[in-house]
């Protein structure tokens, strides 16, 4: 069905949320086992959902709706290597880069586990030599410094997972990630790392991203600049993670040290592919392998729990009880702990790049809002920012709360100050406190959040949590019946570029309204050898 409002379980719910408010105090007044009802439990993973402004009526519609709307089959093809993508004409297939040997996925009738493992036993390998010393670089010295040269899902997702688990970083690395275009994104780490030290993963699928190139070719002429322009320096200090095997030869790369995986890899999607190399790097292939098992435990349980039970649909359902219905545009990710900083970014890229979608799969206008506002910072400090919004502006955001019940930095005195804070923002949502006589201390509460607790932060816990998330986005996708897969917003800017980047260099700009006209004039007149020329 091409507009999902016309669902008979979208009209429902739509006349379940017009019934009335909802109250979070109530709900749990009128039933005593409300928290038990609305948790679930994996190993290592522990999420309550019960301070979710949902009933037993409105999770059993979203539930009806998830029938209607084809969820089953549409898993079964995802994992079934079915062409989900369809602008593109292929699979989405990034659960087969988890999977153990033992269980192989097919694609267009082809087992694709082979060559996932085949790259993954290389990258093992290079990894091992480079932790072990026993890769040099041009000079002769180990490696000291990586630096990852990606973008959007070659830099997010490796840069989450890798300052994630720091504390299972090699003793003798360190990992610089750099993806703007901006000179000081670049320069800033150049001029803290050495040559003769220095790894440059270039992380980019076709080896074309115009921001990824841009800056492998400055790294590579500082690098050359150093060993006075031997050409040899290259195929010792950079190493590609791509599927272009002749761009990444042009490079000057060696065809051994480039490490592939297939097209069905979408970027947002790739860190658990040879993109995630530099995180390998650091953690350690065994670590690798565990943050691989973490995500292939949650396929399992998304491929198999019933719905009611399932952790990714039950987001997703929580979510689209939110946007659609609730009207709730934005919902915060609160990680409370400074490693997981980058989540929030990770996830506006993975959500709002996959459905921030406007038109349907078969081309036609969608009738529904999609995709959310996500955004997010680690608590505690956002407690001291935006949680003055959360609590007593006129907007209603859901909240995931994350944390991690044991870290390897932890005391106990800060562990258990961090968890007292979570539980604390929580309960001051949902609850508020009225007072009557100072209405500036007036908190409304009734603020929906969702709280995820991990056992610890560990490689497995974080591969879990981002596999919970990916499943969760598809889900919504196939409620929404968008392609959860293309990303063909992200071109026009990039191509309009080009070309104004061309007219700026040549100091003539082309056709343009008057704003983007007027703008690139005064670019032009602030140009170095422009400014030279009215000194003159």
């Amino acid at each position: 069905m091409t507009d999902v409002t016309k669902n008979p379980a979208w009209r429902a719910l739509a006349a379940c949320r017009n019934k009335g408010t909802y109250s979070l105090h109530d709900l749990f007044a009128e039933d005593p086992r409300r928290f038990q009802k609305f948790c679930i439990t994996l190993p290592g993973l522990h999420a309550d959902f019960s301070k979710n402004l949902i009933t037993d009526e409105s999770r059993d519609l979203l539930l009806a709706l998830a029938e209607e709307s084809g969820l089953r089959q549409a898993r079964e093809d995802f994992f079934g290597g079915e062409k989900i993508n369809l602008t593109e004409n292929r699979p989405a297939l990034h659960m087969a880069l988890r999977t153990p040997t033992q269980k192989p996925m097919q694609a267009a009738g082809e087992d694709v586990t082979f060559a996932v493992h085949k790259t993954l036993v290389n990258m093992q390998s290079f990894a091992n030599a480079v932790r072990n010393g026993d890769w040099h670089g041009h000079s002769g010295e180990q490696i000291t410094d990586i630096v990852n040269i990606g973008i959007g899902g070659s830099f997010l997702g490796p840069q989450f997972v890798t300052e994630a688990l720091s504390a299972y970083h090699h003793e003798r690395l360190t990992c610089h990630y750099v993806a703007n275009v901006d000179a000081s994104d670049l320069g800033r780490v150049l001029k803290n790392v050495s040559p003769a030290t220095t790894l440059f993963v270039v992380a980019s699928k076709t080896f074309t991203t115009v921001e990824t190139m841009q800056n492998a070719r400055i790294a590579k002429e500082w690098l050359l600049a150093h060993f006075n322009n031997d050409q040899r320096a290259v195929a010792a200090h950079f190493v590609a993670a791509s599927t272009n095997a002749e761009a990444v030869k042009a490079f000057g790369i060696a065809p051994e040290n480039m490490f592939p995986f297939q097209d069905w890899v979408g970027g947002r999607y790739s860190v658990w592919s040879s993109i995630g190399l530099s995180t390998m790097l650091m953690i350690g292939p065994e670590n690798f392998l565990k943050f691989l098992s973490g995500a292939h435990e949650m396929d399992d349980h998304f491929r198999t729990a019933p719905f009611e039970r399932n952790l990714p649909v039950m987001m997703a359902l929580i979510g689209i009880w939110y946007r659609n219905f609730m009207d709730y545009a934005a919902y915060a990710v609160i990680p409370y702990h400074t490693i997981l900083r980058r989540l929030p970014a990770y996830l506006q890229q993975l959500d709002m790049e996959s459905n921030g979608k406007s038109v349907t799969r078969d081309g036609q206008p969608i009738t529904a809002k999609t995709s959310p506002l996500i955004f997010g910072e680690p608590g505690t400090d956002a407690q001291h920012s935006f949680f003055q919004w959360l609590h007593q502006g006129p907007d209603i955001v859901p909240v995931d709360f994350i944390a991690a019940l044991e870290t390897q930095y932890d005391t106990p005195e800060q562990r258990n100050m961090l968890l007292a804070n979570l539980l604390a923002q929580s309960e001051a949502l949902m609850n508020g406190k009225h007072n009557v006589e100072e209405p500036h201390r007036n908190f409304a509460g009734n603020r929906p959040s969702t709280t995820i607790l991990l056992d610890e932060i560990s490689p497995r816990s974080i591969g879990m949590l981002l596999a919970a998330y990916e499943h969760k986005i598809f889900v919504q996708g196939i409620l929404w019946n968008i392609n959860s897969f293309d990303q063909w917003g992200v071109e026009l800017g990039k191509k309009l570029a080009l070309a104004i980047e061309d007219e700026i260099v040549k100091g003539i700009p082309g056709k343009h309204d008057s704003s983007t006209h007027g703008l690139m004039e005064y670019i032009i007149s602030k140009q170095p050898g422009q400014r030279k020329k009215e000194a003159l």
